[in-house]
């Protein structure tokens, strides 16, 4: 990797991977994207252009005026906003994206890496310990282009043999980015509110369980997936994780730090998406293929949460 593109930089996980990627491979180009300016943060450890990733002639501009090896693809729609705006999504997820592997393999793009999610996954998928192979029939917008996206990488790492690789991410709870737009993210505004001694209103029920990870764990996800051996990946896409909780148990967690936190519970329509995804995934693949091993459990990361974002928010 010596000429990277990341897209969609300015949203939830690319804020933190430039970093990751600056400080493994100081030397390489990191092009840093999106549809607005990124904060500071990003723009010390990257360049930067504005990209509409819907721009066919601009992307395919970009990876070749700057001899793009591997490509991050991180823009999309998250999957409540994609049920908002379910057409914009099609075209931001999926027709944006298989534009994306049509320019990578005809302009010398060794490897695109892009995360999909428990959004791939339906009401009728196995819901606990779920299988990296199992039936996959979403039910949001969102999760039909994920799904399909998963399809098209191992169709052109198979047919043009274009090094796709993608991990299916539980909900990713970070410190650096607010909510935007995903139905785990009540979680992540658990830990918002309490830091600034406010009351949290959450849209799923206390006992809505589903698979979490804390973003450094997510960054080394998509570190070591992406440096890991290609003889030994047993497929393209895989499961990974970190914990499964309840939203009542993030609220214990986070009370035994901040006593007086309090949530209320108003369940809306993310509540029906919450419970077509599964409360559990099996990773064991991610595991024994590239030694994949989280570092954060619930406890771990709410200490570090709260420490952060009271460092953050003053």
């Amino acid at each position: 990797m010596k000429h990277i593109l990341i897209t969609g930089v300015c949203g939830q996980i690319g804020t933190e991977l430039v970093r990751k990627l600056r400080k493994e491979l100081p030397n390489a180009l990191i092009l840093a994207t999106d549809i607005k300016t990124p904060p500071s943060s990003v723009l010390s450890f990257a360049d930067f252009e504005l990209l509409d990733v819907c721009d066919t002639q601009a992307v395919q501009s970009i990876i070749q005026k700057n001899q793009i090896d591997t490509v991050y693809h991180l823009a999309a729609l998250l999957s409540a906003t994609g049920e908002r705006h379910p057409a914009l999504a099609w075209r931001v997820n999926l027709t944006a994206f298989f534009d994306l592997l049509e320019i990578s393999r005809n302009h010398n793009v060794k490897m695109v890496i892009m995360p999909s999610s428990i959004g791939a996954f339906g009401p009728t998928t196995p819901r606990d310990n779920t299988p990296n192979l199992t039936i996959m029939r979403p039910t949001t917008m969102y999760g039909i282009t994920k799904v399909t996206g998963e399809l098209l990488m191992e169709y052109y790492y198979l047919k043009f043999g274009l090094d796709c690789r993608g991990m299916r991410f539980p909900g990713i709870i970070s410190s650096e980015t607010e909510p935007g737009g995903g139905t785990t993210d009540f979680a992540v505004d658990f830990y918002y509110k309490a830091v600034q001694n406010q009351a949290a209103t959450c849209f799923v029920r206390e006992d809505t369980i589903l698979p979490f990870m804390y973003m450094p764990d997510a960054i080394d996800v998509l570190w070591e997936l992406a440096i890991a051996d290609s003889n030994r990946l047993s497929t393209r896409i895989y499961n990974v994780t970190a914990f499964s909780a309840s939203a009542k148990d993030f609220e214990n967690a986070i009370v035994k730090k901040i006593l007086n936190f309090k949530v209320d519970y108003q369940p809306d329509y993310r509540q029906q998406i919450a419970d077509s995804w599964p409360r559990s995934l099996d990773d064991s693949l991610a595991r024994n293929d590239w030694g994949w091993n989280p570092k954060f459990d619930l406890e771990k990361m709410t200490i570090d949460m709260i420490k952060n974002l009271r460092l953050k928010l003053g």
